[in-house]
């Protein structure tokens, strides 16, 4: 066994690619079109799997929930589905990318799976609304994600209008919008007028999630710090079992195998949610073309070439509208498993395309999607609570490179101030109507737009 397995074997960290010993050289590492092997490719390819496994599932589950088909719900068939189809378009959107067709696709380590950006506006149009809602919101991403295909013709001349002013306050509004629903979560899921709503046993086992989580992240390495946050699930989930608070009903009443059903929640056209998804998909495309750039950047010591970043967008608007015909979610290109990538040094598009298999396998086997409904949902709100702080602390990181003058803090304050009000008061939008009163209400759409536009127009603003 090669010094680089055994090293994954054992749990340790991969070495870095000037480590690579007698396995690849530097060169190879830095290669996207170079297969190190199945004995390398499988165990990264699953780390990369185990890297974004939580994240990916999160939304559906959360927009399920929205949806009336969540926890203690008589038929949690529409969730299992939803999550089974989350594992397998997250594959097949993240083949499209590494694999490619065409001039779709960047042919570069890019792992796809379902994005946060898009629940400020998808938990609205869904709230109680049952299979009508999701049949606007699939709809409207079916839409959304072809107006994101056509972005791939421009997306290289609107970068001017989104400097990290604006998509730090686009990733912050992300973060806030989505931390009430954490701790919804942990102190046991709506409606909050039930007697056990908030009881000190929920909050133990989504602070059981979370302690476990930060240990790892801290004090761990290798496969242990990467799949962190799904080992803390794991954690919870066995002390609440212990407590006898899982059921395995569910697993055993499903099959082994099921394949995708076509406009399973149905077909309506929603202008708030076509609308929604299309302004949505400027910004998920804004942040694929800031993932392609950091891989070319960190792991090929190389800027990327407008092809690649034409071809990842095209990519990503493909595998939101392709999704939504089967009744799965919008997907984006993930951060986490760009910074993986860093920490592996190894940019073989080989390796990712390993991973999407595991991803689409994963994805035909509902007792899987059935597995995870059984975790508590005061266990996941740890997770969620962790993975939204998560998206808060990115925006921040982001938000550092910013040059802080008086006219940066004004437009910045003022965007947050509206969006961030308006999402916590919705009744001031009760004459705006049904579809500015969604759009408006997300908190994310407002602060985007008002952050653009203020941006443009003010004086002062750095080239």
């Amino acid at each position: 066994m090669s010094d680089f397995a055994q090293t994954l074997e054992e749990g340790g960290t991969p070495p870095s690619a000037k480590d690579y010993r007698g396995i690849m050289s530097p060169e190879q590492a830095r290669d996207p079109e170079y297969f190190p092997g199945l004995a390398i490719a499988v165990p990264l390819g699953i780390q990369h799997v185990l890297a974004m496994f939580v994240s990916n599932l999160a939304p559906a589950i959360i927009v399920a929930g929205a949806a009336g088909f969540g926890y203690g719900s008589d038929d949690p068939s529409p969730m299992i589905y939803m999550i089974q189809m989350a594992m397998l378009f997250a594959g097949i959107a993240t083949l499209f990318q590494t694999i490619g067709a065409g001039p779709m696709g960047a042919r570069l380590p890019i792992v796809q799976g379902t994005s946060f950006a898009f629940l400020p506006i998808m938990i609205p149009i869904v709230a109680g609304q049952g299979v009508a809602g999701m049949a606007a919101l699939t709809t409207g991403a079916l839409f959304g994600g072809l107006f994101h295909m056509s972005l791939s013709l421009v997306v290289g001349k609107i970068r001017f209008a989104l400097p990290p002013l604006v998509t730090g306050l686009v990733v912050l509004m992300i973060g806030l919008s989505l931390m009430r629903v954490g701790v919804q979560y942990a102190a046991g899921g709506l409606p909050a007028d039930r007697p056990d709503y908030g009881a000190g046993i929920g909050w133990m086992l989504a602070g059981t999630v979370a302690f476990v989580t930060l240990g790892l992240c801290f004090f761990a390495r290798g496969i242990w710090a990467t799949a962190a946050v799904l080992i803390g699930l794991i954690a919870g989930y066995g002390v609440a079992a212990l407590l006898g608070r899982v059921s395995l009903d569910p697993v055993a009443q499903v099959g082994w195998v099921a394949l995708p059903d076509p406009f399973r929640f149905g077909f309506a056209i929603s202008a708030s949610a076509i609308l929604g998804f299309c302004l949505m998909g400027v910004v998920s495309a804004i942040e694929t073309v800031g993932d392609v750039s950091g891989i070319c950047e960190g792991g090929a010591g190389r800027e990327a070439t407008d092809k690649e970043l034409s071809g990842a967008t095209m990519a990503d608007g493909f595998g939101t509208a392709l999704a939504a015909i089967f009744g799965a979610l919008p997907n984006t290109s993930f951060s986490q498993n760009v910074g993986l990538i860093a920490i592996t040094g190894v940019m073989s598009r080989h390796v990712v395309t390993v991973g999407a298999v595991f991803l689409i396998i994963a994805g035909f086997v509902p007792k899987i999607g059935a597995l995870v409904t059984t975790i508590p949902i005061e266990v996941l709100g740890g997770g969620v609570i962790v993975m939204f702080g998560m998206v808060a602390s990115a925006a921040l990181s982001i938000l550092q490179s910013v040059t802080w003058s008086q006219r940066n803090m004004l437009i910045f304050g003022i965007a947050l101030s509206v969006s961030l009000g308006l999402q916590l008061e919705p009744a001031a939008l009760s004459h705006a109507g049904e579809t500015w009163g969604v759009l408006l209400g997300s908190g994310v759409l407002p602060a985007a737009v008002i952050a653009v536009v203020l941006n443009l127009i003010v004086p002062g603003r750095e080239a």
